[in-house]
C-alpha cells in the first residue's frame, strides 16, 4: 500500500506541473477560435468607415452649398439646404449631415429639427474642420459635444470656384457595431493612438485606458474636446506574452473580480485603431481541470487495480505457506490432502479459465456494440446526405444544361444568370449539409419571421425544371400580401420542395399531372398546402407517413427519410405537418406554422 501511495504522489506532482501546459494549450485554442471574430470586426470597421470617407467630397460638390456660403442670410436657401441635407442623412443612413463656413460655424444642418440641431454651433477647434480646409480632407472620431453620442466625423471643403467658402462634414455612429459585438461571447475594444478605448461592448469601459496617455496626446484632447477628460481612467490590467504565439494573458480587476482573458490585436491603419478581441479562460481552466480530474481518476484506478493484485499475490504466497507447514506436520495424511488440495486447484483453474473467457466475451460484445453503433450513425448521415442534396443537384444540372443550351445560341446573359443559380445551389447545398449535421439535435441557429409567400416562390423556381421535364402544371394563387410565419427561410424551403417532389413521384403514371399550391392565413395560423392529382395514400401509408424510411415508392428510388425530416423541421418551428387524402382523388400535406410580425425595420417603412 505504501507504494501505492508513492506512486499516486509522483502522479500528482507531475499532474500539478503539467497542468499549466495544458491550460496554456486550451488558452491558445481560444486564441485561434477567435482570430476569424477579430479578423470580421476589423474587416467590418474599415469597410464602414472606407465607404463614408469619399461622401463629403461628393457632397461638396453640390452648387446650392455654395450658393448658401456665399449668401447665408438668403432667408430661401436655408429651409431647402437643411431639408436637403436632412434627406441626404436619412438616404445614405449616416448620423448627421452639416454644413459650416471658413470660421466653423453651422449655417445648415440634418439636424435643424431636432432639440440638439447643430444648427448655429461653432465646430473650428475639430481638427476635421481645420483639416479639410488645409488639405482638402479631415477626419476624426470624438464624443459629439452636442449630441452627446460617440462617432467618426469626415469632412471636405466645399469650394467657389477655387475659393475654398466653407467645410461639409458627415458623422456615422458606431454604437450597431458594440450590440453585434455582445453577442459575440467575447470582450471587443477599439483603442486609439493614445490607448483610449473609444468603442467597446462593454459600456464600462468607454474611454478607460490601457496603457499611459502622452502629456502632449492629454493636451490635444483637451483642445479639440475629443473626450471627457474626467472619464480618462486607466483601467486596471496585468498583461503577460503567451509564450510562443501572439497573445497576451490579460488581467483585469473589476467591480465584480478580476478577469482573466486571451487578448490578441488587429490593426486599422488609416484611422490609428487597434482592435483586440478578449476572451475569456475560464473554459480553458475548466477544460484543464476535466483532464487532469480524467487523468487522476485513471492513475487513481489503476494503482487501485495494482494494489488488489498485489494483496491478493501476497495471500496466495501466505496460504501457499500455510499448505507447506500442514503438509509437513501431517504427513501421514499427505495422499488424501493431495487429492482435496488438486480437486480445489482444479476447480480454482476452471473458475479462472471461466473469467477469462467471460471478460474476453465482454470486451468483443462491449467492441461490437461500438462498431455498431458507429456503423449505424454513419448509414443514417449517409442517407441523409444522399436525400437533401439530390434534390439541389438535380437544379444544378438543369441550370447546367440550360446555361450550355444559351451558350450554344449565343445568349450570355441567359448563361450568366444560370450560372449564378448555380452558384446558389452550391451555397444552398452548403446550409442544407449544415442543416444535416445538426439532424439529431434541437437545431441552435435561431428562427424569426420569414415571408412565407417569398419562401414558396423561391421553391417554385427551384421546382420548376423539374416541373416542366414531368409536363406537370402548377396552380397557385399567391396572396395579395406578404405572410410572415415564424421559423427558418432554408429550412421551410426544403420542406416545400420536398412536397412538391413527392407530389410529382406520385403522379408518375398520371397523363396529366397537376400541383396545386394554397397559402391562406387562418386565425393566428398559416396554413400551406401541397395537393397533387395522384391515387392518393393508402390507410397503413398515412398512418405511417412521417415515419423514418417508410416509403412507398420502389427500391432505389426513395431512402423514407424525406417527410420525417420535414416533419422534425416543422416542428422546430412549433408548428404542425399532416397528411390526408383528397375527396376528388390524391393527396394533400398541410403546413401549419405560427404567424407573426415583420421585422421591425421593414414595418416601419
Amino acid at each position: 500500500m505504501a507504494a501505492v501511495l508513492a506512486v499516486l504522489a509522483v502522479l500528482a506532482v507531475l499532474g500539478l506541473l503539467a497542468f499549466p501546459h495544458i491550460e496554456r494549450a486550451y488558452q491558445i485554442e481560444i486564441g485561434d477560435r477567435d482570430r476569424a471574430t477579430l479578423d470580421l470586426a476589423t474587416q467590418v470597421l474599415r469597410g464602414a468607415i472606407g465607404r463614408t470617407e469619399t461622401l463629403p467630397g461628393l457632397l461638396a460638390e453640390r452648387p446650392i452649398l455654395a450658393q448658401l456660403l456665399t449668401d447665408p442670410e438668403n432667408s430661401g436657401l436655408v429651409p431647402f439646404v437643411n431639408e436637403q441635407l436632412r434627406q441626404t442623412a436619412l438616404s445614405l443612413g449616416v448620423s448627421d449631415v452639416y454644413l459650416m463656413d471658413t470660421t466653423g460655424l453651422t449655417i445648415a444642418a440634418s439636424s435643424y429639427r431636432t432639440e440638439r440641431s447643430f444648427v448655429g454651433r461653432r465646430f473650428d477647434y475639430r481638427p476635421y474642420f481645420t483639416d479639410a480646409l488645409a488639405s482638402g480632407r479631415g477626419r476624426f472620431h470624438a464624443l459629439g459635444t452636442t449630441s452627446n453620442e460617440r462617432g467618426y466625423f469626415f469632412a471636405a471643403p466645399v469650394l467657389d470656384g477655387t475659393e475654398i467658402v466653407g467645410v461639409v462634414a458627415i458623422k456615422i455612429t458606431l454604437d450597431a457595431f458594440e450590440a453585434t459585438w455582445a453577442e459575440s461571447g467575447a470582450t471587443i475594444i477599439v483603442q486609439d493612438m493614445s490607448n483610449v478605448i473609444f468603442l467597446s461592448d462593454r459600456a464600462d469601459w468607454h474611454f478607460r485606458t490601457m496603457g499611459p496617455v502622452p502629456e502632449v496626446a492629454l493636451e490635444a484632447i483637451a483642445a479639440t474636446r475629443q473626450y471627457p477628460l474626467s472619464a480618462l481612467r486607466p483601467l486596471p490590467v496585468r498583461r503577460i506574452p503567451l509564450r510562443g504565439t501572439e497573445y497576451e494573458i490579460v488581467t483585469i480587476e473589476g467591480d465584480s473580480g478580476f478577469e482573466t482573458m486571451v487578448m490578441q490585436t488587429g490593426l486599422i491603419a488609416a484611422s490609428g485603431w487597434r482592435v483586440s478581441i478578449l476572451s475569456p479562460t475560464a473554459p480553458a481552466r475548466g477544460q484543464a481541470l476535466g483532464v487532469m480530474t480524467i487523468a487522476g481518476l485513471a492513475a487513481l484506478f489503476l494503482s487501485l487495480v495494482a494494489a488488489t493484485i498485489w494483496q491478493r499475490r501476497i495471500r496466495l504466497e501466505e496460504r501457499l505457506v500455510r499448505q507447506r507447514s500442514e503438509q509437513e506436520r501431517l504427513e501421514a495424511h499427505v495422499q488424501e490432502r493431495t487429492r482435496d488440495l488438486d480437486a480445489a486447484n482444479a476447480q480454482l483453474r476452471q473458475e479462472i479459465e471461466d473469467r477469462i473467457r467471460a471478460e474476453a466475451q465482454l470486451r468483443k460484445t462491449q467492441g461490437d456494440l461500438v462498431q455498431a453503433g458507429k456503423l449505424a450513425a454513419l448509414g443514417q448521415m449517409s442517407a441523409a446526405l444522399s436525400h437533401e442534396f439530390n434534390q439541389p443537384l438535380a437544379a444544378v444540372k438543369a441550370y447546367a444544361e440550360n446555361a450550355a443550351t444559351f451558350l450554344d445560341r449565343d445568349r450570355v446573359a441567359e448563361a450568366r444568370e444560370n450560372i449564378g443559380l448555380i452558384s446558389s445551389m452550391a451555397d444552398r447545398m452548403a446550409t442544407i449539409s449544415k442543416h444535416l449535421r445538426n439532424f439529431a439535435r434541437r437545431p441552435q441557429d435561431k428562427t424569426g419571421p420569414v415571408p412565407m409567400r417569398a419562401v414558396v416562390s423561391d421553391a417554385m423556381d427551384l421546382m420548376r425544371p423539374r416541373l416542366q421535364a414531368a409536363g406537370a402544371q402548377l396552380a397557385y394563387a399567391p396572396p395579395a400580401t406578404e405572410v410572415w410565419v415564424t421559423g427558418g427561410r432554408v429550412r421551410l424551403q426544403q420542406v416545400i420542395v420536398n412536397l412538391i417532389g413527392n407530389a410529382l413521384d406520385a403522379m408518375e403514371d398520371d397523363p396529366a399531372p397537376m400541383v396545386t399550391l394554397t397559402l391562406q392565413v387562418s386565425g393566428t395560423r398559416c396554413l400551406f398546402e401541397v395537393a397533387d392529382t395522384g391515387t392518393g395514400l393508402a390507410d397503413e401509408a398515412l398512418a405511417q407517413a412521417f415515419d423514418p424510411f417508410f416509403t412507398t415508392k420502389p427500391p432505389g428510388q426513395g431512402l423514407g427519410l424525406g417527410l420525417s425530416i420535414s416533419y422534425n423541421i416543422v416542428r422546430d418551428f412549433n408548428g404542425r405537418l399532416s397528411a390526408a387524402n383528397r375527396a376528388g382523388g390524391g393527396a394533400v400535406f398541410t403546413v401549419e406554422l405560427d404567424l407573426t410580425d415583420p421585422p421591425s425595420d421593414m414595418a416601419a417603412e
